[in-house]
């Protein structure tokens, strides 16, 4: 990007565009997801198998710990990008500061409840008395350090929507280089076992914190911190949680989803289900987050454009990361579906639960061709701004879906109706994005005709 000058976002070629922002995007997810199984990986083999259970059952919290950070972050991304097309520089710098302000506020309020029923929260999303413990150690230190994840997180990505993909990029590799180098450390060398890989992931994301706000203090950046932008404003707040709310009822259906998951995993499998669970959810993020860096690199061409009515550019834009999407997801597809004992192999040398996690990936990953379109399609909802859309095909896909087929399939199949469950649902809540994208559009370009 020319001297990382926002507005070049309405006129440079979208192809040039989507590379320029989605590569550091996707490079940054990518990382983000191989910060998540380094440390699975690290645990299966220096902790154990019960241990790769005990972390399966925290997904629940971290969906929720992640969702309450998205609902600041990424809404205070889309609104920034939003107003850089509206060529408002001040009410960017405004969103900017009550974006801190908010994730410092959210992760007290989140960190300082869920601490206080640790334990009663943890044996309802599915612990026993054998995986209560790694649960607790991990969850523990990670809730205490949530206030440095939620601003390393949130401001991030403020920074990648207001022209510096690069550089959040660079937060990322800086975040998992060092979980590399200290996760070994705190559980091999120093015997921390589980709490040290909850410590090094947050020691991690502090020096990541300190990039962000260096950037966000430095002159030279764009839009920086300014004393009175720190003011919290009610329009902005709601704003904010306005077009968060989407990824935010997202994370939280997944937080109901994987607790119901983990429960029926429990009842017709038994614990080692539920680190095949956690196995299965490691490989599958990995190849989301790629295709969510996509919708991140998207997300400020989108925005913006939309914001200065440009939408040609808005339609192209989509087209290619749909392409994008389903590209990298089929791959996911059949990468798990012809070597998924390598992918396997990573996590644990346990016989029992290799079986159970291949068993889980081979059919989990079934509708994967198409959920790269479904992912992409109900984000860019969200970065047009049309909340109420990207809401609906979030609640469609986590609960409409998923959970009736989690209710009815396993009395009748076993473990394996918990793992059906999910390619069915990918299926149907891809059908329904489709449909919704094809009436929004007809709806669109009725309007552009009455307008000329």
């Amino acid at each position: 990007m020319e001297e990382n000058n926002p507005h070049v976002l309405g006129n440079a070629p979208i192809g040039k565009l989507l590379l320029q922002y989605s590569i550091p995007a996707i490079i940054g997810m990518t990382l983000t997801s191989l910060y998540n199984i380094i440390d699975s990986i690290f645990i299966g083999h220096g902790v154990g198998a019960l241990a790769i259970s005990g972390l399966a059952i925290t997904f629940p919290l971290m969906n929720l710990l992640i969702a309450f950070c998205t609902l600041v972050g990424v809404g205070g991304a889309t609104i920034s990008s939003i107003r850089l097309g509206q060529k408002d520089i001040k009410g960017a710098e405004d969103i900017l500061g009550n974006v801190t302000i908010l994730c410092i506020v959210n992760a007290i309020f989140y960190g300082g409840i869920t601490l206080i029923f640790l334990d009663d929260i943890l044996y309802f999303f599915g612990a026993s008395e054998s995986t209560l413990p790694y649960a607790r150690d991990f969850m523990q230190v990670i809730l205490l350090g949530s206030p440095i994840s939620y601003v390393m997180v949130g401001l991030n990505n403020i920074m990648r929507a207001t022209g510096y993909p690069k550089k959040a990029m660079l937060s990322s590799i800086l975040t998992v280089g060092c979980n590399v180098i200290l996760a070994p450390i705190c559980i091999f060398v120093l015997e921390w076992g589980i709490r040290g890989a909850a410590l090094s992931t947050i020691m991690s994301q502090f020096v990541g914190m300190i990039w962000v706000l260096y950037h966000f203090y430095d002159k030279k950046s764009y839009i920086r911190f300014k004393r009175p932008s720190f003011k919290l404003k009610k329009h902005i707040i709601m704003n904010i949680f306005g077009v968060g709310m989407s990824p935010f009822i997202m994370n939280v259906c997944a937080c109901c989803i994987v607790i119901f998951i983990n429960n029926r995993l429990l009842t017709y499998g038994g614990d080692l289900s539920i680190g095949a669970f956690g196995i299965l959810n490691r490989i599958q993020m990995l190849f989301v987050m790629i295709v969510m860096g996509i919708t991140m690199g998207m997300q400020p061409i989108s925005g913006y454009n939309y914001g200065a009515r440009h939408y040609d550019r808005v339609k192209q834009t989509l087209r290619l990361g749909i392409i994008a999407g389903c590209t990298i997801t089929t791959v996911g597809f059949l990468i798990s579906e012809l070597f998924p004992s390598i992918f396997v192999g990573m996590f644990t040398t346990n016989h029992e639960l290799t079986e159970q996690a291949t068993l889980a990936l081979r059919i989990g990953v079934m509708a994967f061709p198409i959920i790269g379109a479904q992912i992409v399609i109900t984000q860019f909802f969200q970065s047009i701004g049309k909340v109420s859309i990207s809401i609906l095909l979030s609640l469609s896909r986590q609960l409409v879906f998923l959970l009736p087929g989690l209710a009815l399939l396993p009395p009748h199949f076993g473990v394996e109706g918990v793992w059906f469950s999910m390619p069915l649902s990918d299926t149907l809540a891809f059908i329904m994005a489709a449909l919704m994208l094809i009436y929004h559009f007809r709806k669109l370009k009725a309007r552009q005709q009455l307008n000329d």
